[in-house]
């Protein structure tokens, strides 16, 4: 019995020595710095055997309460900030041992006018972007791949040849066309590092002209919905996540793009294992609203050249950080017949804390009976349509479930926001810890 109580004792405190180690990492880890707005609360959650304590608490800028929790290895805090301004929070180990040091940045509200409009984006690249290789017959019979033999890869940018900035495809053959040496230099982008490499060029035993060997691409356009914009800067944000290449998956360089007011003409359905998409008509010289800057991950942010408006809210909303969004019942806002914006009710089934950004911010759920029986749910066409809960723009759209297109992930506008340039932070960083 003795023994038996020893090996116990011993499995016990190995396998808390394993939850402190692993859980101070996790702490130790935390971004050092939290968003509330002013006048908000956000829950803090930390296991046994750590605490956390209100260091800054003279400042009277947030106050820190323990909550009641069901678990009793969780202690739960919620953080109420009281003024603009900062504090601090230390997440201590057994009560007494300093482990990771917080500060809170309480910051101003933030209203933004939602979006919903259908847009239509045109987006020319910086430089020529690499989609594919094919080999050439040489004079010599032989096949050659000048591209590939210099090192390109598939999704680089090709900024320059020999010194000449690129504009588009016609001008890389123009150049290929005029150069009078068998090899030229290029300047090529890749994942954010400019280079330069030697290439030989082979003469098409054809043609008898100079031959790179690649597939280029300079612009895409297409359709989608604008998320936001601030009434006071002009900024706006769309999509909810970037514009990539069909076939190298890269996102897209902006050397210069536009958004424009798009009318919707018809819609495909959505289905189980083939998305629906929204099919629309815009007119480049007639319906520019803006330009684009900003091509990321989180969707492209640029400033409107024209005034536009919403016609469901004719004042900007404020926006939610995702603290405060909740599971259950929300709405998005989008375009599916012609330029009417609508309100069609959604559910949040799952709301996911983050400490870094990410497009899977929620996942959510159409159960809206004209929006279900018009798209089948999410369509090609609705990323970007901003998400509203509580009266707040929480979120936006951003990609379909394939198996079942009621479904789909949001992105927390917070995300958006620290893409957009909007200055109201501090240029601090963005993290919520809950």
């Amino acid at each position: 019995m003795y023994n038996l109580r020893k090996r116990l004792i011993g499995i016990f405190l190995i396998l808390l020595l394993f939850i402190i180690i692993f859980e101070s990492y996790m702490y130790y880890h935390f971004p050092s710095q939290i968003e509330i707005i002013e006048g908000e609360k956000s829950d803090f959650k930390i296991s046994f055997p750590f605490t956390i304590d209100n260091i800054g608490k003279l400042e009277k800028i947030i106050i820190l309460k323990r909550k009641y929790d069901k678990d009793i290895l969780k202690k739960r805090y919620e953080i109420q900030s009281l003024t603009k301004g900062k504090s601090n929070i230390k997440i201590k180990l057994l009560g007494f041992l300093p482990l990771k040091n917080i500060e809170v940045n309480v910051i101003d509200k933030v209203y933004l006018m939602p979006g919903g409009h259908s847009i239509g984006v045109k987006l020319d690249t910086k430089g020529v972007i690499v989609v594919a290789f094919s080999d050439i017959i040489g004079q010599d019979g032989k096949k050659h791949n000048p591209a590939k033999e210099a090192g390109i890869k598939k999704g680089d940018v090709i900024l320059e040849i020999n010194g000449v900035k690129v504009k588009d495809s016609d001008h890389v053959i123009e150049l290929l066309n005029n150069t009078k040496n068998e090899t030229i230099n290029v300047k090529i982008e890749r994942k954010g590092k400019i280079f330069t490499t030697e290439v030989k060029l082979v003469k098409n035993k054809d043609e008898k002209q100079f031959k790179l060997g690649a597939w280029i691409r300079d612009k895409t356009a297409g359709i989608g919905t604008l998320t936001f914009f601030d009434p006071k800067t002009k900024i706006f944000g769309a999509l909810g996540h970037g514009i990539t290449d069909l076939d190298t998956g890269f996102l897209l360089p902006v050397e210069n793009g536009q958004i424009m007011t798009a009318r919707v003409s018809s819609v495909q359905q959505g289905k189980k294992g083939l998305p629906g998409e929204l099919r629309g008509i815009f007119f480049e010289s007639e319906d520019k609203i803006g330009e684009i800057e900003k091509n990321t991950k989180f969707g492209i942010y640029g400033v409107l050249q024209k005034d536009i408006s919403n016609n469901l809210y004719n004042k900007p909303l404020p926006i939610g950080l995702q603290s405060e969004v909740r599971e259950g019942k929300a709405y998005i806002l989008t375009t599916i017949e012609d330029e009417k914006i609508n309100k069609f009710e959604v559910e949040i089934i799952k709301a996911q804390r983050q400490l870094v950004p990410s497009q899977k911010s929620m996942i959510i759920k159409v159960t809206d009976k004209k929006l279900l029986k018009k798209t089948g749910g999410i369509v090609q066409g609705m990323s970007g349509s901003p998400i509203i809960q509580d009266g707040k723009i929480i979120g936006a759209v951003t990609h379909v479930f394939i198996n079942d297109p009621t479904k789909g992930y949001g992105l927390y506008i917070e995300w958006m926001l620290k893409q957009s340039g909007i200055k109201y932070t501090n240029n601090k960083e963005f993290a919520q810890v809950n």
